[in-house]
């Protein structure tokens, strides 16, 4: 489980076909304090730590993983929001993720508003039923409240606020239009819609 707080952003320094795809990540954590087995955030997707070394991690990509996330996620020099495992006891600061993509968007315009930058995203019909104003919504690993929500023929655009701190410490410093984005809905929203789907066959 995760917060969607992001902690440190790593950088793909080798990526190599094996059974699965071997992805290395530079990152500034203190490997030592990470246990192999451990589950890390990498933009959004919780991955399994199956090696490490002074200054880097490695974890194993399925091809599902791989079909599932924002194409060329998973190439060398990509960079990545990180985000290690929620512990017990801490702070949660975003809100509740759980590193599992439900489907990917595109960055349609960034645009200056204040001293923040409002970023709208188109997305699929499928995440349109658990997006609404104020609601939370998982872009990247990183925990954002919904500001607009504009439903269309083809699916729903998507606006948030990306804040200067935010922007610094994630790689939402650089995003453009175009860019795919991978998108994880509240947890609590797709429990809703659960029940609201069993309501009505009732």
């Amino acid at each position: 489980m995760f917060t969607g707080i992001i902690t440190d952003i790593g950088t793909i320094g080798r990526v190599e076909a094996l059974a699965d795809t071997r992805v290395r990540i530079v990152t500034s954590y203190d490997t030592a304090t990470i246990d192999l087995g451990a589950s890390i955030a990498c933009s959004g997707v919780c991955l399994t730590v199956v090696d490490k070394g002074p200054g880097w991690f490695a974890v194993d990509v399925s091809g599902e993983t791989i079909s599932r996330t924002a194409q060329g996620q998973w190439t060398a020099g990509r960079r990545l929001n990180l985000e290690r495992a929620l512990r017990l006891g801490e702070e949660l600061g975003g809100h509740i993720v759980t590193g599992h993509v439900d489907g990917i968007g595109e960055v349609v315009s960034v645009v200056e508003e204040g001293g923040s930058h409002r970023v709208r995203i188109t997305a699929g019909p499928e995440i349109a039923p658990f997006v609404a104003p104020k609601g939370s919504i998982t872009l990247d690993g990183v925990s954002l409240t919904v500001n607009e929500v504009e439903d269309g023929p083809h699916g729903v655009t998507i606006g948030v606020n990306i804040i200067p701190h935010t922007a610094s410490v994630t790689t939402f410093g650089s995003l453009a239009a175009g860019d795919p984005i991978n998108i994880e809905i509240d947890v609590l929203a797709r429990y809703l819609q659960r029940m609201e789907h069993y309501r009505a066959k009732a």
